[in-house]
């Protein structure tokens, strides 16, 4: 999968890229939204800037993952304009340099772009093999009610398999939206 997204040509993957953006705008759930964590693209991943240029013009504050400096292997997610000063982290991923306490708290975030390598219809998602966003939401598979942040997996229809193998450690999407069409899962219970 990485590969065949990673052969798309810079034009054939902007276009499906700003396809699957005119779909989340169209969702109640980003409209609903105020805080909304995205990320910045690599390895062919489908690309945001656009998405956060619009949400920034809607009065949406937007937010980046960062490493973790004190919890190994987990996200904080710093406040993210376009064109803000950005630092690499250690796989060479930019970062918004700002201070720890400009950090934003997972939970107090509406909802999460997560990017994926493949998915399912069930909601399972394949990551890039970190597991920092499983380890940074894993108190959502504790919770019966309050679900927050929402997390929507982004890729590209090609990235949908028929089944994904699923671990208890596995954080499920609440949904998954792609250049074509928006994925919605079920609750969790």
């Amino acid at each position: 999968m990485r590969r065949q997204r990673r052969a798309l040509s810079e034009q054939e993957r902007q276009r499906r890229s700003n396809a699957l953006v005119m779909q989340l705008l169209r969702t109640p759930l980003f409209r609903r939204s105020r805080h909304i964590a995205l990320y910045i693209s690599n390895d062919g991943e489908v690309d945001l800037h656009a998405l956060a240029e619009r949400a920034c013009r809607m009065g949406k504050r937007c937010y980046l993952p960062v490493l973790s400096p004190l919890f190994h292997n987990r996200l904080w997610f710093a406040p993210y304009r376009p064109g803000c000063r950005m630092t690499p982290n250690r796989f060479g991923i930019p970062e918004p340099d700002v201070a720890c306490s400009a950090m934003r708290r997972v939970w107090s975030l509406d909802l999460v772009l997560a990017p994926l390598v493949a998915f399912d219809a069930m909601g399972n998602r394949l990551g890039m093999g970190g597991g920092f966003y499983d380890r940074t939401f894993a108190y959502l598979n504790q919770r019966h009610r309050w679900h927050k942040p929402r997390i929507l997996g982004t890729a590209f229809e090609f990235q949908r398999v028929g089944e994904l193998p699923c671990e208890s450690w596995d954080v499920p999407m609440n949904g998954i939206i792609t250049e074509t069409q928006f994925y919605e899962t079920e609750e969790r219970s």
